[in-house]
């Protein structure tokens, strides 16, 4: 099998493909080296496909147990395979649990991390009297009935230009606090309640550190006073616990 290395013939393509993955099985996105992750997989099955060493870069990382319905990388290769067929034969190689989606050639300056203009997450929580164990892997299961309207009253806080330290992740490498959310909000549906947030970026834990104080105050444990408080204060010691990973999905990336 060819290494390409760091260097690449001129006719080396740049392919980007949009992903969907249950992340149940594996330790988050990124690349493991004593663990098997998404980038692992794919990785390893693209490289047969195309024949040479394959090295993806991706729009962000998903921890252990986060799920994906838009996940976006992009690599480059010398292989031949048309474009039109990669993505029906890449999925004849992949486990169940990851499947491509799209396929599509960019220009060369393209790359799925620093292209993306933003993002969307949702975050699953399951309501009820009783744990559906189908769904165990896939929500947070919260069994005492949470005020959404409270709820949606503290997460409009958010939306705008913020600094987001209160909900970095403690011990997490330095990076600039300040995003820009465009939504967040939360509504039912069924025996759920889907929060979502789009935004040009977020911070690591960030999503899972807001669902676990907002589901504070649905509780009504946080008043909205106190949000407010935790927010502005930048300090991720007062903010609620990191909700749990397997209910939340990077659902869209856009460039």
């Amino acid at each position: 099998m060819v290494d390409l290395s760091m260097k690449l013939k001129e006719n080396a393509r740049n392919v980007m493909l949009v992903l969907a993955y249950d992340g149940g099985r594996y330790h988050g996105f990124q690349r493991q080296k004593n663990a098997i992750s998404v980038q692992n997989i794919l990785e390893q099955k693209l490289a047969v496909l195309f024949g040479h060493t394959i090295e993806l870069a991706a729009s962000g990382r998903t921890d252990t147990g986060v799920h994906a319905y838009g996940q976006v990388v992009n690599f480059f290769t010398i292989g031949t395979i048309p474009i039109d067929r990669v993505v029906k034969a890449i999925n004849s190689l992949l486990p169940d649990d990851i499947v491509v989606q799209k396929a599509r050639e960019m220009d060369m300056e393209f790359s799925a991390r620093h292209s993306a203009k933003d993002k969307t997450y949702i975050y699953r929580v399951q309501q009820g009297e009783l744990l559906d164990p189908f769904l165990r892997n896939y929500t947070w299961f919260v069994k005492k009935s949470l005020n959404i309207d409270l709820m949606n009253q503290a997460l409009a806080m958010l939306v705008g230009e913020h600094d987001f330290s209160a909900f970095q992740a403690a011990g997490s490498a330095p990076m600039h606090p300040v995003r820009t959310i465009y939504r967040a909000d939360c509504e039912k549906q069924n025996n759920e309640i889907i929060f979502t947030f789009w935004g040009n970026g977020f911070l690591y834990h960030m999503v899972r550190n807001i669902v676990g104080t907002i589901v504070n105050v649905g509780l009504e444990k946080t008043s909205i006073e106190k949000f407010r408080e935790i927010f502005y204060s930048k300090d991720r010691k007062k903010a609620g616990a990191t909700a749990p990973a397997q209910g939340l999905y990077l659902k869209e990336v856009n460039y």
